[in-house]
């Protein structure tokens, strides 16, 4: 199922006189004494891009939004009417936050009240956005923050509602971004970029709010491999009776307990010229539904769980847009697929699975199944051969405990999990390193096998660190590597804000594009 699609286009007309049927500007929050005409006690700053349209006001623009109750907080909406002053017959003044000293707003504050106007002008088919933008080296990161912004908040998904809702207002259907120069060739290319990016980020983002029933692992793997056809991808998939040939214990066990068998999705992207000769892989954990299997969880809350598979999405969506950006790097994706249901032919705890990589794993729990389909898709990609590995997904509450709902936890390579932070910052998906301690590995030696697969003496302290601890049992030490946790950014049970809507979120695509395009250009 796809969500509807967004438009979105450069402009250099004067914003006054844009054909739209609403136009965003910025306001900054200022605070200061009373006015004595008007009786607040502060007042709004319009920010650059939006200077024809106060003055199309006589200068009373902030003065009316000021009145209408705006106070330039970030990511807050206020809409006026222009009754013919501008072209547009609608306002939307989006709140920046105070402004900085010296400095056009941060890109994620650009990003946010993108996402923010566009959500909040649903209904409006035509916008424009005359939102800050520099003019000096910091502009692309800028633009890009303002198309990517606008292309998300507009996402909605599609659903399944049978009937009409007339409260329901359509997205909007086509932005258009104010420039100085609509025909600069950089800026254009930040727009392609952008709307490569959050296309791939919406395309997760409709895997992971897909029914679970409608997205099993076949259903999944088939839905990825059309997708990576399409953008030109080189596609394997491996089916259970592959995979049991194969010696992937983990994914095959883990999968055994459900009649919708387990599949394993390899897609591959090779540069022009062979690229730089750097080798990343990418690896997302696909579990399309977490029951806990035996170990089964507490059925409160239990219907976010068609959420376990957001690591695989937002890795299969991002190869979509690797496809789509050509860095001059080889890039391979590992998605393992399972359901983890309970039933007569569920794995249990007390069993010995044989991995991928020949190592011996004892079960002690059901429920932490996502390492068991991850450490295959691991060992493959170490033995296929790589020199970056990054693994993304929903592995732990811990992380959720630890860190909140808005920042992964990275584990791994010490030098590479520090790039991973710096990338999450840099596209506004941060990240927090974490430690892999050796007492939380001492506590996984097994009686019966070569590891446990979680620390029974530590039970849920630390369990973050122990879903890493484990992982790392499957990379070979020639490979630089990171895991990055997502078990909270990567589903937003609440309500929508900036550019996240309600459900899945897409982290961390925009991440690891980011990575793969700075391994290209660094190695």
């Amino acid at each position: 199922m796809t969500s509807p699609s967004t438009t979105l286009s450069l402009v250099d007309t004067d914003p006054a006189e844009l054909a739209v049927d609403a136009i965003v500007v910025g306001v900054h929050s200022q605070t200061g004494e009373q006015d004595a005409t008007s009786g607040l006690a502060g007042t709004l700053l319009l920010a650059t891009g939006a200077e024809s349209i106060a003055a199309a006001f006589d200068g009373k623009l902030t003065e009316t939004l000021a009145l209408l109750g705006a106070t330039g907080g970030p990511g807050e909406v206020v809409k006026l009417a222009t009754l013919g002053t501008v072209t547009a017959p609608v306002i939307a003044a989006v709140g920046l936050g105070p402004e900085p000293a010296g400095a056009a707003p941060a890109p994620e504050t650009l990003r946010r009240a993108a996402g923010a106007a566009i959500r909040a002008l649903a209904g409006a088919p035509r916008v424009a956005l005359a939102l800050p933008l520099p003019d000096d080296a910091d502009a692309p990161a800028a633009l890009r923050a303002v198309a990517e912004g606008a292309l998300l908040g507009g996402y909605r998904f599609a659903g399944y509602k049978t009937r009409p809702q007339p409260t329901r207002r359509e997205p909007v259907a086509e932005v258009l971004v104010a420039v100085p120069d609509a025909g600069d060739a950089g800026a254009q290319a930040e727009i392609s970029r952008a709307q490569a990016v959050a296309g791939a980020v919406r395309r997760s983002r409709d895997w992971v709010n897909t029914a679970p029933n409608e997205l099993r692992p076949p259903a999944f793997a088939d839905a990825v491999a059309e997708a990576a056809r399409e953008a030109g991808l080189d596609v394997e998939v491996l089916d259970e009776a592959a995979l049991a040939d194969g010696g992937y214990g983990g994914i095959v066990a883990v999968g055994q307990g459900s009649e919708a068998p387990p599949r394993l999705v390899r897609l591959s992207y090779t540069p022009a010229g062979g690229g730089n000769g750097k080798r990343v892989a990418l690896v997302g954990k696909g579990i399309t539904f977490d029951t806990g299997g035996i170990s089964i969880k507490p059925a409160q809350g239990m219907w976010e769980m068609k959420s376990d598979m957001a690591g695989a999405a937002a890795v299969g969506a991002a190869m979509l847009a690797v496809a789509a950006l050509k860095p001059s790097v080889a890039v391979t994706a590992y998605l393992p697929m399972a359901e983890n249901m309970p039933s007569g032919t569920s794995y249990r705890p007390g069993d010995v699975i044989s991995m991928f990589n020949g190592k011996k794993v004892e079960v002690l729990n059901t429920d932490a199944e996502g390492r068991m389909i991850l450490a295959d898709a691991m060992a493959r990609a170490c033995a296929d051969g790589c020199d970056y590995l990054f693994e993304t997904s929903t592995l732990t509450g811990g992380q959720v405990i630890a860190l909140g709902k808005k920042i992964a936890g990275v584990m791994g390579t010490p030098d590479l999990c520090e790039r991973v932070r710096t990338a999450g910052d840099a596209v506004g998906e941060p990240a927090w390193p974490m430690p892999l301690p050796d007492d939380v590995r001492k506590g996984m030696d097994s009686d019966v096998a070569d590891i446990s697969q979680v620390n029974a003496g530590m039970d849920r302290a630390g369990h973050m660190l122990q879903g890493g601890v484990f992982l790392r049992e499957f990379v070979t030490e020639d490979v630089a590597w990171a895991h990055i946790d997502i078990a909270g950014p990567g589903y937003h049970s609440g309500e929508p804000t900036g550019y996240w809507t309600k459900g899945g979120t897409g982290v961390p695509v925009r991440t690891l594009v980011h990575l793969v395009e700075d391994v290209a250009a660094n190695g």
